[in-house]
């Protein structure tokens, strides 16, 4: 007899438990709140999982696996590179309503850190990040968004600032999360955007291109 099929899968399990991660924090989550927000016993978490540090682990693999899968769906929802830039520096912010929920997503980062297996998994999640974010500021440059610029520098920047505002919004509390970050970012980009003409853009990305790329 073949096993039963799942009905409620590991993603889902893991969105569910980020959601109560976001309401109480890791400290004081247990496996019933999760069982309780997704429909399904403790017990069906301890055969999946293991245990309560088991599934924190598998939030942190399955946030480090599906980072290519962010940019990529960034980048196809938005054909301006530079846009999509600023979508995938907004995305964390969209899911933080209030300064408690920050609160205990930052208490998720301390285990990132006092871990060594939390924090293997958060340095490729930040590696891939890095990644990204340049790959983006690349073709925004190509495209004529940019000016010529050290594109990996500038991704460090970005992603410090990602992480820092959100911070400075649970500590000032003015409008949502998505605006206060979206203006930080906007204003580390400012200096770097493009001032040509468009005529302008276009030579340059059909002459200059293979020199840029040499810079880099």
């Amino acid at each position: 007899m073949s096993p039963r099929p799942r009905t409620v899968t590991d993603e889902d399990i893991i969105a569910a438990a980020a959601h109560v991660i976001g309401r109480l924090g890791p400290g004081k989550l247990t496996l019933a709140d999760v069982g309780k927000e997704i429909g399904l016993s403790a017990a069906t978490l301890v055969q999946r999982f293991g245990s309560k540090r088991g599934l924190l682990l598998a939030m942190a693999k399955s946030a480090a696996d599906g980072v290519e899968a962010c940019f990529d769906m960034v980048r196809a929802a938005h054909p301006s590179p530079l846009a999509a830039v600023i979508a995938a520096a907004t995305d964390m912010a969209r899911y933080l309503d209030t300064p408690e929920e920050m609160a205990n997503h930052l208490a998720f980062l301390q285990m990132d850190f006092a871990d060594p297996d939390f924090h293997r998994l958060m340095v490729i999640n930040s590696r891939k990040q890095l990644d990204g974010y340049r790959q983006l500021l690349r073709e925004a440059i190509d495209a004529g968004e940019l000016a010529d610029c050290n594109a990996g520098r500038l991704a460090r920047s970005i992603t410090a600032i990602c992480g820092g505002s959100l911070i400075s919004w649970a500590v000032f509390r003015q409008g949502t999360a998505v605006s206060w970050v979206r203006a930080d970012i906007e204003a580390i980009l400012e200096p770097y955007r493009s001032r040509s003409a468009p005529s302008a853009r276009i030579s340059r990305r059909s002459t200059g291109m293979k020199s840029r790329r040499a810079r880099r």
